[in-house]
């Protein structure tokens, strides 16, 4: 069978571009009603049962059995055995990695994450007061695919900010489960065995505990607790349709990360870049799944027909070639426009998860682009590099959330608590200003609070 990969040729020039431009970016973030009320009802039923409702669901989803949830714990002998079974050069590559995520995540935390504080002109402090959470859940996809390089992102800045407890969720269905009830999860073609380079992670990473558990039931366990999962203050790290809504429908009991979409790349190419090279980071994106998107941005008509040839010659050679033809054809675009500035316009509209500003110059362009998860300069700049071992988090907003929202980072770990000590100097000079401000709201009590700490 000839696989067709027709990404949609845009041009900014043409005066259909608007509309073409804008049903070709829509993605609905609604999720399926019958998928929302499963899920309601999975999480009311771990909320009131615990345990038992876990239990219950695993053996249904994922055809994983067992007596108690305490069986269904992971330990940190299985991570240490898990990473002494892998061949050496993925040790060699995790703990590479582990070490390049940890280094930049330190460096986030010194530049964001420190507590500090100054006295003004009256001795009064002012200040902030850093502290990391007690307790996060990390949850790690195990159905369709393994995802080490997740959970490192995930539990590595935890780690790093502080965190005393790091709670891993991945679930381990059994092949031939009904994984695609409630729980949400794929059955794993694996025959249900634990994943050894997920485990080896979670050894390298420094995670506390871990329970195979996935879905809806898992993010239930871990908003709410039960008497063997205990309750987390955080929810982060990916999963499908039943997931995320149970990541949305619990927060407020609990914070978590971000909802995230389909995965996306966007490349601004000046055409200096090798064609292939472009055509298989378009690829890396487009693998995922059929609704991720795959864009370029170029003012070069012969390079865009360069890149579409190699994305016809590559094709073929790819394991998952149809997923990324169906990706491409229904979601991705090659645009061309008039110039290298346009096409920087056009990115901040997008605010892409991965940026590529693949060009001779990127530092050019770098100051004109505004929205982006990640920014990744020059030609020998793949985003794949940012998703396993450059160092900054691979965790980042899509669907145009990086409008106003950034990367998973140390700061996701941290709250922080505004410090105040008045001095009775101060007391005077800011016990005027908030009397009338409370008298005037109305509030005498306030006024009178300030009023009683001033002299006579």
């Amino acid at each position: 069978m000839n696989l067709v990969a027709a990404p949609a040729r845009l041009s900014t020039a043409d005066s259909t571009f608007e509309a073409e431009f804008k049903a070709r970016l829509h993605w609905s973030a609604d999720t399926d009603a019958a998928i929302e009320q499963r899920v309601a009802d999975i999480l009311a039923d771990v909320k009131q049962r615990g345990d038992a409702a876990v239990l219950e669901y695993t053996a249904r989803f994922d055809g994983l059995s067992a007596a108690s949830v305490a069986g269904l714990e992971l330990t940190q002998a299985d991570f240490k055995a898990a990473f002494d079974a892998i061949p050496a050069a993925q040790r060699a590559a995790l703990q590479a990695a582990a070490a390049r995520i940890r280094s930049y995540h330190e460096a986030q935390k010194k530049a964001s994450g420190e507590s500090w504080s100054y006295r003004d002109e009256e001795g009064s402090l002012l200040g902030q007061k850093v502290t990391p959470l007690d307790r996060v859940g990390i949850y790690v996809p195990g159905g369709k695919a393994a995802y080490p390089s997740s959970l490192l992102m995930n539990a590595i800045p935890a780690h790093v900010a502080g965190v005393e407890e790091i709670i891993m969720v991945v679930p381990t269905p059994v092949r031939g489960s009904l994984a695609t009830g409630g729980s949400g999860e794929q059955a794993a073609s694996s025959k249900g065995e634990r994943n050894e380079l997920v485990l080896a992670a979670a050894y390298v990473a420094g995670v506390t505990r871990a329970f195979t558990i996935g879905g809806a039931q898992a993010v239930a366990a871990l908003a709410y607790g039960t008497a063997t999962i205990p309750a987390v203050d955080k929810i982060t790290g990916p999963g499908n349709a039943y997931v995320a809504a149970a990541k949305r429908r619990v927060f407020g009991s609990v914070g978590i990360d971000m909802i995230a979409g389909p995965s996306e790349i966007l490349v601004l190419a000046d055409g200096s870049t090798p064609a292939d090279w472009v055509a298989m980071d378009l690829f890396s994106q487009a693998e995922h799944d059929e609704l991720a998107q795959s864009i370029l941005l170029c003012p070069d008509a012969a390079y865009i027909d360069a890149v579409q040839a190699a994305i016809n010659r590559l094709l073929p050679g790819m394991p998952r070639a149809d997923i990324i033809a169906k990706s491409l054809t229904g979601r991705g675009a090659l645009i061309q426009t008039r110039s290298m500035e346009e096409a920087c316009a056009i990115s901040n509209r997008i605010a892409p998860e991965h940026l590529e500003v693949s060009s001779r110059d990127p530092h050019k362009w770098e100051p004109l682009l505004k929205h982006a998860g990640a920014i990744f300069l020059g030609a020998y700049t793949s985003e794949s590099l940012g998703d396993y071992c450059a160092g900054p988090n691979h965790v980042l907003p899509t669907s145009g959330t990086a409008r106003f929202s950034s990367p998973l980072g140390v700061y996701d770990f941290q709250k922080r608590s505004s410090l105040i000590e008045v001095s009775a100097a101060g007391a005077q000079t800011l016990g005027k200003i908030a009397a009338e401000l409370a008298y005037g709201e109305g509030l005498q009590a306030h006024a009178q609070a300030a009023e009683m700490r001033m002299k006579k």
